[in-house]
């Protein structure tokens, strides 16, 4: 009887996170990694992060990166999670610290996918991040 009502328990958890998880609009904003055509490297999660924390100022090719995010959304709100592994107040917190010890500033935030495409295509180093499935020329996605 216990290990029916934990199961029960645990399965109707599950489905009200997922429902939760819908009705924010996360589960459909899946981010890509867009870059700037001329860069033909690979470049994994990991790297990334760390263009993006400033961490590594250049791509593995040697360009200057010149990375941009969006302002926040189910888009932003998904890469922070899958990439930077951060949620809003821990990267919020990461900036604060980096700013107050002189480490750096954060990437300019751009309003949407369309700005973001327009930065990567016309900068060299450019990266910056997307909703699936958007794309124009000048521009190549690196991750899915």
């Amino acid at each position: 009887m216990q290990r029916t009502q934990t199961a029960r328990s645990r399965r109707l958890r599950s489905a009200l996170m997922l429902a939760a998880l819908l009705a924010s609009g996360t589960a459909g904003a899946e981010p890509v990694l867009v870059v700037n055509a001329a860069f033909t490297a690979a470049l994994d999660d990991e790297a990334a992060a760390k263009i993006f924390l400033r961490q590594v100022k250049t791509l593995p090719d040697g360009t200057p990166a010149s990375p941009v995010t969006q302002k926040d959304g189910p888009t932003t709100e998904a890469f922070r999670s899958h990439v930077l592994k951060k949620n809003a107040s821990q990267l919020k917190a990461y900036w604060a610290q980096q700013v107050f010890t002189g480490g750096g500033k954060p990437p300019p935030e751009l309003e949407g996918d369309d700005a973001v495409l327009k930065h990567v295509a016309d900068t060299p180093g450019g990266i910056g991040y997307v909703e699936s499935g958007k794309t124009r020329a000048g521009v190549r996605v690196i991750k899915r």
